[in-house]
């Protein structure tokens, strides 16, 4: 199971516990709460109701007083109350007085008179003296017939002469009982919905935290340039910095002895020719000999100092995860000044240049001006330069004398919207065999008009720049013959529609 549905499926659990217990409780005591208030009431009622009915009962007028015209007035009113959305439109409650013996002399609602309550607990605890209060159902088997009886003393010149009972009946408490029922439910189910949002949020940054630490991770393992994620909080960056370090540790290791062996094995046959060329020349040569040879060391020295300088390029580029001097740059300009430096070569090959930049072809001798491109990228213009310029270098040495070069600049929009550099030549192309190493280290092929081989690093050199901006470099023989290299870059750039200017 992923560890974000198990960190979900524990945070709701856990909130749904949590939630489960506290609304059982607060619903288990809404109904006790909303009595234990309403009896307080009561108490308060009862207590000013003997105070009133005090002179009636101690002058035998109880029922013919003052007292039980008020009571009869008053349920006869009606009530426009509204209180807390619940609508109340008639006085609730019955009203019952004993005498000291329990004997009932009063009745609001004429139905115990005479009747003998001294056993019920609201009259016998008030005449002992003591807070008398029950709740009573008229009907065992139907709650909703329960009524709540407070009892308080009536007295006469300090002394008891009676009890008066004060009743509510509790379904006068229903509508408030199930409004709070339904409040604490509402509630609960919102609760419930945020919790989950919020469960589904925190599980998506944590889905988010480890997929950016995957992805990192993928493209270490697969060579490709990598950022470690700086999101996620303060642990998951921690950790990203981690894995970082120790990736720049074990490759910075692999690295130093991966090139140190390389540049060995390739300084060995040019040191070779230079020892074997300066052992010759300390015996008596023809001046002929001399010559020749003092132009192998030249030239071998010459070849030696061109393979640590771009090994030493090619190492920078390497060990950069993104590029240095990023700035706003056109594919199409950093082409045309690639190509205007090498205008010498091509005019010494007697070579034809054709430049199509932007879908505006052109066809010139050598590197005139097109039109001004469209085609913006981010990137590192110096490494860029240089990675046209290899381009067009091997273009030079591989086409035949009079050939034809292509250069070609252009936006292709699937399968990924991407910037493209191409480079096309006539020569004879690369062997079947020599396609999948040419962008291996090293690794070169005898160019037609000397037969010698460069120092192979100039493809890896370009595919390791393409991919520090994101992007990627191909080499493949084109059906019409010739070689075809293209360069790739993503779109990261587009022209505002309104001002023409990059966003």
């Amino acid at each position: 199971m992923n560890i974000s549905v198990r960190f979900f499926l524990g945070f709701f659990l856990v909130v749904g516990i949590a939630a489960w217990f506290a609304f059982g409780v607060v619903s288990q005591e809404i109904e006790p709460g909303l009595r234990q208030a309403t009896e307080e009431t009561l108490v308060d009622a009862s207590h000013i109701l003997a105070e009133l009915a005090a002179s009636d009962l101690a002058h035998r007028r109880i029922n013919s007083g003052n007292f039980a015209a008020a009571l009869r007035a008053t349920r006869r009113r009606t009530l426009e109350a509204d209180i807390f959305g619940i609508h109340k439109k008639q006085v609730d409650f019955r009203v019952y007085i004993t005498d000291t013996k329990g004997i009932v002399v009063f009745d609001s609602e004429g139905q115990a008179l005479g009747g003998d309550f001294s056993r019920w607990k609201d009259v016998s605890a008030v005449l002992r003296g003591d807070y008398g209060a029950r709740t009573t159902r008229e009907d065992p088997d139907n709650p909703a017939t329960s009524s709540m009886y407070v009892a308080a003393p009536i007295l006469w010149e300090g002394k008891p002469i009676g009890a008066l009972s004060l009743a509510k009946p509790t379904r006068s408490l229903f509508p408030y009982l199930q409004r709070a029922t339904q409040q604490l439910e509402a509630r609960g189910l919102w609760i419930v919905i945020v919790a989950s949002v919020i469960g589904v949020l925190l599980c998506a940054w944590l889905t988010w935290s480890i997929h950016g630490l995957i992805r990192y991770a993928r493209d270490v393992t697969s060579g490709r340039k990598a950022v470690p994620p700086a999101g996620g909080g303060g642990q998951f960056s921690e950790l990203a910095r981690a894995l970082a370090d120790m990736r720049e540790r074990l490759e910075g290791k692999q690295y130093v002895e991966k090139y140190v062996q390389n540049l060995a094995h390739e300084m060995k046959s040019p040191l070779a020719a230079v020892v074997s060329a300066a052992e010759l020349l300390e015996s008596p040569l023809p001046e002929q000999d001399r010559h020749r040879f003092i132009a192998l060391i030249r030239d071998e020295a010459a070849r030696l100092q061109t393979i640590i300088e771009r090994m030493l390029q090619l190492a920078r580029v390497e060990q950069l995860q993104h590029p240095e001097a990023s700035q706003v740059l056109h594919l199409g300009e950093l082409a045309r000044e690639a190509l205007a430096e090498r205008v010498p070569q091509l005019e010494k090959r007697g070579l034809r240049v054709e430049t199509r930049m932007d879908d505006s072809p052109r066809t010139t001798r050598h590197a005139d001006n097109p039109p001004a491109p469209i085609t913006r990228i981010r990137g590192d213009a110096f490494l860029l330069r240089q990675a046209i310029g290899n381009l067009i270098d091997n273009a030079i040495d591989f086409s035949p004398e009079g050939g034809l070069i292509r250069i070609e600049v252009f936006t292709r929009a699937t399968p990924g919207p991407c910037h493209v550099l191409r480079v096309r030549d006539q020569g004879a192309g690369a062997p079947d065999y020599a396609l999948p190493q040419l962008f291996d280290r090293f690794y070169s092929l005898p160019r037609p008009a000397t037969g010698r081989k460069s120092t192979g690093l100039g493809l890896p050199f370009v595919r390791e720049v393409a991919r520090l901006h994101g992007g990627d470099a191909r080499f493949s023989n084109h059906p019409e013959g010739g070689a075809e290299v293209r360069m790739e870059i993503p779109v990261a750039w587009k022209r505002h529609a309104d001002k023409g200017r990059p966003r």
